[in-house]
């Protein structure tokens, strides 16, 4: 009995060096894919080489579109996915190392992003294409305020807001690009210029329009089935009302009231997301824009950064989940070229699964899951054990939470 007794404190012991073991390695797992996709990226662009060394590459059926888009494509998305990490003070770690010198780099790139005497100049006026990925760039700025934004010298800052406004020569359609023009005027209103609040209220006023119930928003008038609720319409639909909230704009809107009733459909929307996730890490391939990978994601993504995940999920099931689906797609393929861009793919090099518009420079929305790196390394997120999600134990005859349509206010999002 007594050698019973040892053998199972030893077993326990042991079950949590393991689980220990595992929470570290999950954040040096991530740590390591953002650096990784990030470096290239980064260390180009702040010599102000990106365009020379970058290899690009486009889809079979690309339009005629000017082909420099890939650079902003690139940058922007990137730094949007990255800049909750970047946003991180400093420490002596080799994270906090590798994190320093990204964000240097990143200060850099910024800089020549906007300076017309820097090779590196980005193309803000050659096509509507510009509005989307000004969008990111302006998102990153939002999310890593008081450190990519604020550390910015004067005259940065001015071309910043000057390429910001002369996209307003664009027209974005009724579909998800009118979300990229109110996240441009919210992060202009946030930086204390004068910002275009007719753009901003559309944008609310036809995103409330094209709520469908449960969580997802069609893309335009008529619902289709895809992610788009996932890479633009949650996330960046709260991100506009928040930066108005934060600008204590004076409008017919109530942002703050707003906000709160989007996030209730984000965390609806992430319960689903989680529900996606298979024992194995694998999550449905549907839609247009698979390519952009583990933006899917991204919901999830950032109610972990927000601290806002809904009760129903826990830190250690959604890093255990994500951590899965992330070892999935980039340990078993080839994501990158020889150059260390992404490639054309969904999990590796699949140029078929390209749209019409990708080019490898969109690819870079999947660095969107990254946002919990934002959060210290002892937050909960990191710190707790890793724990089944809902797919791990459904299929492993476990007991599992039953899912039920949320009671939303379809009905009544009018009246607000």
């Amino acid at each position: 009995m007594k050698k019973m007794i040892s053998t199972l404190c030893l077993l326990l012991v042991c079950m949590g060096t393991v689980a220990k073991k595992a929470k570290q390695n999950d954040r040096a797992y991530w740590a390591a894919q953002a650096y990784q996709m990030a470096r290239p990226v980064l260390e180009n662009m702040a010599q102000g080489k990106l365009q020379q060394n970058m290899l690009t590459e486009f889809s079979p059926s690309f339009d005629n579109r000017n082909r420099k888009v890939v650079y902003m494509e690139t940058f922007g998305r990137l730094m949007a996915g990255i800049a909750p990490w970047l946003a991180l003070p400093d420490d002596e770690t080799s994270e906090g190392i590798q994190r320093k010198q990204l964000r240097q780099w990143a200060l850099a790139s910024y800089r020549n992003a906007v300076d017309p005497a820097s090779p590196d100049y980005l193309c803000w006026g050659v096509s509507d294409q510009n509005l989307v990925d000004a969008a990111y760039i302006a998102e990153s700025f939002l999310r890593a305020y008081d450190v990519l934004w604020q550390p910015l010298d004067e005259t940065t800052k001015a071309r910043y807001f000057n390429e910001f406004k002369r996209l307003r020569r664009v027209d974005p359609p009724y579909t998800n690009w009118i979300l990229f023009s109110s996240v441009i005027e919210s992060f202009l209103a946030k930086a204390g210029n004068m910002c275009d609040i007719f753009r901003v209220n559309t944008a609310c006023r036809k995103v409330e329009e094209w709520y469908v119930g449960d969580g997802w928003y069609a893309d335009g008038p008529v619902f289709a089935f895809d992610y788009y609720s996932s890479y633009v319409f949650h996330p960046i639909y709260l991100e506009t009302l928040q930066a108005m909230t934060d600008a204590k704009v004076n409008s017919r809107i109530d942002y703050f009231k707003y906000h709160a009733r989007a996030l209730k459909r984000a965390q609806r929307y992430a319960i689903i997301l989680e529900r996606l996730i298979s024992p194995e890490g694998t999550f449905p391939v549907f839609g247009r824009s698979i390519p952009y990978r583990m933006a899917a994601m991204q919901p999830l993504a950032l109610l972990a950064w927000y601290q806002q995940m809904p009760k129903e999920l826990t830190n250690g099931q959604v890093r255990a989940a994500l951590t899965q689906v992330m070892h999935r797609m980039f340990d078993q393929q080839q994501n990158y070229n020889r150059q260390g861009f992404l490639t054309i793919g969904f999990c590796g090099s699949q140029p078929e699964t390209a749209d019409w518009y990708t080019n490898n420079g969109s690819l870079y929305m999947t660095s969107l899951v990254f946002m919990p790196l934002g959060l210290p390394a002892d937050h909960p997120f990191w710190t707790e054990a890793p724990q089944p999600w809902t797919q791990v134990k459904a299929w492993n005859g476990q007991p599992f939470p039953k899912d039920h349509r949320w009671a939303d206010d379809i009905q009544t999002r009018d009246k607000w």
